[in-house]
Order: C-alpha cells, then structure tokens, then sequence
C-alpha cells in the first residue's frame, strides 16, 4: 500500500476541517492558513500547543471564534509520558 503526499498548505479548505499541525517552527503557516481559509467559510478546528509566548499566536491565535484551553497535559498514542506543554482547541468560522 503506498500513500500520496498531499500539502494541506496547497489546497484551498472548505466545509469543515480538523487541523492538527506540524509542532515545529512551520506551524505558523498552518496557523495563518486555518484563519484565512475561514474568512472564506470554512470551519477550521485546530489542536495545537498553547504557545501564548509566540508570534504566532497574537498573530492568528488570538483571532480565534472559540479559544478553549485544555485541562491539564494531553497523551498522545501509546505514549507513557504526556505533552511536555499544554494544548488548546482553536475554532476559526466566519
């Protein structure tokens, strides 16, 4: 089975998207791209770290509909240590 590598960045989003994004210094791009994408009628739901501190998060974040913060540290897998940083939920609609 193999698997095509589509760039979420590439498409144009519609309806109703789940976005759980790169952690890394990219995730900016993917925060300005679930904003704009909603200013044009998609719902962008997005899982991310709660990076109060960056730029990215004043920039796009902050311009949230929903901003709700996660109580206490997500496991993600099998993992048996959890996030080494707090989450929230972000919801970007018109």
């Amino acid at each position: 089975m193999s698997y095509k590598f589509i760039d979420g960045l590439t498409q144009e989003w519609f309806g109703n998207v789940w976005m759980n994004p790169p952690y890394g210094r990219d995730i900016k791009a993917w925060m300005k791209k679930a904003y704009e994408q909603s200013l044009y009628g998609a719902k962008v739901v997005c899982l991310v770290p709660a990076r109060t501190d960056t730029s990215w998060w004043h920039e796009y974040a902050m311009k949230a509909r929903e901003i709700r913060f996660i109580r206490g540290r997500l496991r993600f897998g099998n993992s048996k240590e959890n996030a080494p940083f707090p989450s929230v939920v972000l919801v970007f609609s018109k």
